[in-house]
């Protein structure tokens, strides 16, 4: 460990000069390693700001609460959510897919996070697909789940 410390010293100080060239910081992304770093520009400083964000792992966090300098998303469903919903409407988007547009398809679109000027674009590829995501009447939620994003 005390070599590793000694490492990381040794290589700040050695770097240290070279990190007057300029770079652009928005490379190390958000995190804790980005406010730590905020303000001081060069390769030097990007390094140790990614480095630490890895080695605390925070970008994650940042990302899902909107912390750290983290944009949280508008909009976020996971696949679990996307195919309880799947499950939990499988005849009425069966209907809204065969006829390329109804409610049960739209919040499919909005929970799958299709962008509004994609969406008819989006209806009508499985709706040119139906067969390929309901291949029978015994499919399964967990497959026509995996039929869409096969298809996508």
């Amino acid at each position: 460990m005390k070599k590793v410390l000694l490492a990381i010293v040794l290589v700040c100080f050695v770097l240290l000069p070279s990190a007057g060239f300029s770079a652009n910081q928005s490379n190390t992304g958000c995190g804790l390693g980005s406010i730590v770093m905020q303000g001081n520009d060069g390769l030097l400083f990007q390094v140790l700001a990614v480095t630490t964000n890895g080695t605390f792992g925070n970008q994650t966090f940042g990302i899902s609460s909107g912390t750290l300098n983290c944009s949280k998303p508008g909009r976020f469903a996971s696949r679990e959510q996307v195919g309880t919903y799947i499950a939990d409407n499988m005849d009425s988007l069966a209907n809204d897919i065969a006829r390329g547009n109804g409610e049960y398809l739209n919040t499919l679109a909005v929970l799958m996070d299709v962008p509004e000027a994609s969406r008819a674009g989006f209806y009508g590829k499985l709706q040119g697909n139906f067969k390929q995501i309901y291949p029978s009447a015994a499919v399964t939620s967990s497959d026509v789940l995996r039929n869409i994003e096969g298809i996508m």
